[in-house]
């Protein structure tokens, strides 16, 4: 049982009412649900088969395109081949509001400030069917490796990843971005049920100070938004002081309007007082989704508008232009003419691709991703493969699952759930494949990755990073 915390009871209490904090008592110390989101670019009908046959049940939920409550095997659903390939992404129901209300379009340059783990980010990517302009910007290293193994596994060729301070970030982008989320580092009163360390520090003074970072991290956003632009703020917390305090703060200051927004699950009105204070009146148009009226997370949601220009910082960052190419470009036509040979691909499914050679690495981007300063992003787009000394490509797994589809030869497909399991645990199949090289390898019609073929046998390439996870077979 998670004990509250004197200071979260007494806060509760005061701003929501005593049956607010029981209903809120009952809801962390019960069993939470577990939802997951299917991408939009899958066959959902393959993967719910897939899944019926590991007995995980699924219902659908209203109102919101592709998501699913898991009713039954919740246990098993994070660990199956299809999970691990990016078919779907475990996430909370409310979590992913916040994306649906924003709302971008391939066309859109987006922003997402603060997104590791990623969830929000490969949501936004899905959104904009992986085409197109979206940077993901995290300052935590360790939280940074998360948030690019999450875009690495549902194999996003639209993001470019950023390591910086999101208050900062307005110095390289003034007035630049069509939409940008500001999912906020928050005190997690939404989320106590996951984190329940939070009853042991939480105190009204700390969340005034998560307020001020918050306060400039949609600042910063704001600097970084065209006029006309919209910007959705959110937080997985209660606090008054961390949500309807900072709109208050930020509407009475600068140019920005909220927006009227309708949810697609039930929610409340924000506060317009706070104590003794009244807030903007326009702040009830931000919704407060409530943990028990929903069965998800506690979040908090506003939409605004930027209506006008700041004065722009003496500071700003020049950019440059990026150093990629398209598929027409001489050196970079040689490399896939090899490739589309080797592998019996016809060159223009490469065509809607633009390409960046980087220390003997070759990515690859969707020809709508728009990076200028290159060289400060810790990545942009994915990995096609290693150049080697021969000048041929050796292909990465994410460029196989990306285009391995359209592959007509060197292709090889397990029949034998020993040679994939062999195969996702970075083994060797000691048979015969045909002649030797690099592989394509398929499970049930789903490009897994690739595979070296030697006189020893088949030797696996499915990534290290996928191979620390239990991956159950059926």
């Amino acid at each position: 049982m998670i004990h509250l915390g004197d200071n979260i009871s007494s806060y509760i209490t005061t701003h929501f009412g005593t049956d607010y904090l029981k209903n809120y008592l009952e809801f962390i110390n019960s069993g939470h649900n577990t939802y997951l989101r299917f991408s939009s670019k899958l066959s959902r009908d393959k993967i719910l088969e897939r899944l019926s046959g590991y007995n995980v049940q699924l219902e659908p939920v209203k109102n919101v395109a592709n998501a699913f409550i898991i009713t039954g095997g919740q246990s098993v659903a994070g660990k199956t081949l299809d999970f691990i390939l990016g078919a779907y992404y475990i996430q909370s129901l409310s979590s992913m509001i916040p994306a649906l209300v924003l709302n971008p379009a391939p066309g859109d340059k987006v922003l997402d400030l603060c997104a590791a783990p990623g969830s929000k980010t490969t949501q936004l990517a899905d959104m904009m069917g992986n085409r197109g302009t979206l940077i993901a910007n995290e300052i935590s290293l360790e939280r940074l490796k998360s948030l690019v193994f999450n875009i690495d596994k549902m194999n996003l060729v639209n993001v470019g990843v950023l390591q910086g301070k999101g208050e900062l970030l307005s110095k390289i982008y003034q007035n630049y971005f069509d939409k940008i989320l500001v999912d906020a580092p928050c005190s997690a009163l939404g989320i106590l049920q996951k984190k329940n360390e939070v009853s042991g520090w939480w105190n009204e003074k700390k969340a005034s100070g998560l307020a001020e970072i918050q306060f400039k991290l949609l600042l910063s956003a704001i600097k970084s938004c065209k006029v006309g632009g919209e910007i959705l703020y959110s937080t997985c917390t209660l606090a008054l002081e961390e949500n309807e305090l900072v709109l208050d703060k930020i509407l009475k200051k600068y140019p920005v309007e909220l927006l009227d927004i309708e949810l697609p699950v039930k929610s409340r009105e924000a506060f317009t007082y706070y104590k003794d204070q009244t807030l903007d009146k326009s702040i009830s148009k931000a919704r407060r989704i409530v943990p028990w009226e929903i069965g998800s997370e506690g979040f908090f949601v506003a939409k605004l508008r930027k209506i006008g220009e700041i004065e722009k910082s003496s500071e700003i960052i020049n950019r440059k232009k990026n150093s990629f190419v398209n598929s027409r470009n001489l050196q970079i036509r040689k490399l896939l003419d090899l490739l589309c040979e080797y592998f019996g691909i016809e060159s223009k499914h490469f065509e809607q691709y633009k390409f960046l050679i980087k220390n003997g690495d070759i990515y690859f981007a969707d020809e709508g991703l728009e990076i200028e300063n290159p060289e400060i992003f810790i990545r942009v787009g994915s990995k096609l493969g290693l150049i080697d000394k021969k000048q041929f490509i050796q292909l990465h797994t994410l460029a196989a699952q990306t285009f391995g589809i359209n592959f007509t030869r060197n292709v090889v497909e397990f029949n034998d759930i020993k040679d994939l399991e062999i195969y996702l645990n970075g083994g060797t199949i000691k048979r015969e494949f045909g002649t030797t090289g690099q592989k394509i390898v398929k499970w049930d019609n789903m490009i897994i990755g690739t595979a070296s073929l030697s006189k020893d046998g088949l030797k696996s390439q499915f990534p290290r990073a996928l191979r620390t996870q239990e991956i159950i077979i059926k």
